[in-house]
Formats: C-alpha cells, sequence, structure tokens
C-alpha cells in the first residue's frame, strides 16, 4: 500500500459514524451484512448509511454484492491487511523487542 491509499483510507475512517460501519463490517466477518440491518444496528438513516458506505467503499476498505433486493456490504480483509502493514512496515528499526505489544495486538485471535 503506498502512503496515498493509506491516507485515503485513514481519511474515511476518520468519522464516527464509518467507523462503527467498519468496525460493524469486519465484527459480521465475510458474510458482511445488508445495509437495511445495518441502517437498524447502528440506527443511522438509509441515506446517511449510504453516504458513509460510499466514502468507505471509495478507499477501498468495503465491498458490495447485490443479493436479490438487498445491498451485502463486507469489510475487505485484504485492504485491512495492507492498512496493518503499511503502519507496521518498519516497526522499531529493527529492534524487535520494542514492537511486542504490536505484535501481541496482531496475534490476538480473532
Amino acid at each position: 500500500m503506498d502512503e496515498t491509499a493509506a491516507i485515503d483510507s485513514f481519511a474515511a475512517l476518520a468519522h464516527a459514524t464509518r467507523l462503527s460501519v467498519f468496525k460493524a463490517l469486519i465484527t459480521a466477518g465475510p458474510d458482511g451484512l445488508a445495509a437495511g440491518r445495518l441502517a437498524v444496528l447502528l440506527d443511522v438513516s438509509p441515506s446517511t448509511l449510504s453516504a458513509h458506505l460510499s466514502a468507505l467503499s471509495q478507499a477501498g476498505l468495503v465491498r458490495v454484492a447485490v443479493q436479490g433486493r438487498s445491498r451485502i456490504y463486507a469489510a475487505k480483509m485484504e485492504r485491512v491487511a495492507a492498512l496493518v502493514d503499511f503502519l507496521v512496515a518498519d516497526c522499531c528499526a529493527g529492534h524487535p523487542d520494542v514492537c511486542a505489544p504490536v505484535r501481541a495486538a496482531l496475534d490476538r485471535p480473532c
């Protein structure tokens, strides 16, 4: 991931509602959530949710699939992995002992 893509991802997540949407999609896993269910779950109007999902999608953080009349949104885990990798690529300048808290957080089971 290059710096521009990372900045776009962080910018998309730098809003309370978008962060809540993204965390809900992370929690839902690869099956994702229907937009209507997500709106109810987060108590967000459908039009507001649509704008937030659009921002997350443009940043490459979510994918959408159409199932009948529903739009199912899911977090793009490969993008999440690339963002985390971007953050820790140069972790601790060759001093792995300093990175222990980062490694522990990444090793936590889902």
